[in-house]
């Protein structure tokens, strides 16, 4: 989401961008620097990705210095960690390829619907970009990710032990939540016009009452429900017999929830008034919610431990080669900043 233009104008407030310190130096690792300008942008981009900003909230000077103490410190470990890995992809002779750059702009622009030259363009400088500055931030992310990969990824390896092992103690990330397949009956209320407004008179809502009633009658009496559906409902869901689901029971109404769950399959629900229409509801079926058996989901039990294995071991290997850079600080309260986040990352905070 993009930030408010008042809101860019209230992080000026804070974070000045005169044309004179534009390029000011904050911190140089092992030669390479980092500026007031790459950390204002990453700045603005921490806070569009919190959501909807308040453009009123930003324009008072202590909300705005509040927001940023909370996010600036985890920005100037990304930024090092970042620069760091960047530059170790550089001396392993890592780049990115014109091929894949190519590829990558190709899915890009089919995914975000801009295959326009014109709309590609516009986009571009909505974001104040162009294809070279794009590229850049493709080969960085690039160059991180395949020393990731090759520093950590590639040594590492799951045992069946471990995926079990991580099974057994989050049974509860693998359990199928409880179900319900249910078939609809729904006759809607036609709209009339009077007076060159639309609305539902009594008389209509009783018909279609009356018609929902009568389906009912149909239904319990022994007619097929599918059949029926398919004759009179109104619902999309007529093509298929009025089968709808099976649904998550935790996305359904407390009120349908709590009717359901007095029910056996095969029974069905008077009509009720829903929407612009009267609903009938037949329970198929109610599956509770099962833990799924460690056979059926080992793959995914061992992406998640690798994953979990992963961030630990990145995390070890940031701090082996920050230990082994030259950081110099040119500005001592971000230093400060840097030094408390890393020291409480290093805790697991």
């Amino acid at each position: 989401m993009r930030i408010a233009a008042a809101a860019l104008v209230a992080l000026a407030l804070v974070v000045p961008m005169r044309a004179e310190i534009i390029e000011q130096v904050l911190v140089k690792v092992n030669g390479d620097i980092i500026t007031k300008t790459d950390l204002e942008a990453r700045q603005i981009a921490a806070l569009r990705d919190r959501g909807p900003i308040d453009p009123e909230a930003l324009k008072n000077d202590e909300e705005l210095k509040k927001a940023l103490r909370e996010i600036t410190p985890q920005l100037l470990v990304n930024a090092v960690d970042e620069l760091l890995l960047v530059q170790l992809g550089r001396e392993k002779g890592y780049r990115l390829s014109d091929d894949q750059f190519k590829s990558w702009l190709e899915n890009l622009r089919k995914e975000q619907n801009l295959q326009d030259d014109a709309r590609f363009q516009a986009a571009l400088k909505q974001e104040g970009m162009t294809v070279d500055d794009l590229r850049r931030q493709v080969e960085r992310s690039f160059l991180i990710q395949r020393v990731q990969q090759d520093e950590v990824g590639s040594k590492l390896s799951i045992t069946e032990e471990e995926a079990r092992q991580y099974y057994r103690a989050h049974r509860d990330e693998f359990v199928e939540p409880a179900s319900v397949t249910l078939r609809e009956i729904f006759i809607e209320i036609p709209t009339a016009t009077q007076a060159g407004q639309a609305g539902v008179n009594v008389a209509q809502d009783d018909a279609a009452k009356e018609k929902a009633e009568a389906a009912y009658q149909r239904v319990t009496g022994g007619e097929d429900f599918g059949k029926v559906a398919a004759e009179i409902s109104d619902s999309a869901s007529k093509a298929n017999g009025g089968l709808i689901g099976p649904l998550p029971v935790a996305d359904l109404s407390d009120a349908l929830r709590k009717s359901l769950e007095t029910m056996k399959p095969g029974e069905v629900m008077k009509p009720v008034r829903a929407g612009k229409g009267y609903q009938i509801l037949k329970l198929e079926a109610m599956t509770p919610a099962t833990v799924q058996p460690f056979e059926s989901v080992r793959d995914v039990v061992a992406d998640r431990v690798y994953e979990v294995r992963q961030q630990a071991e990145v995390r070890k290997f940031l701090s082996r080669i920050r230990s082994q850079a030259i950081i110099e600080w040119k500005n001592d309260d971000l230093r400060k900043m840097y030094e408390a986040r890393v020291a409480a990352s290093a805790k697991g905070d």
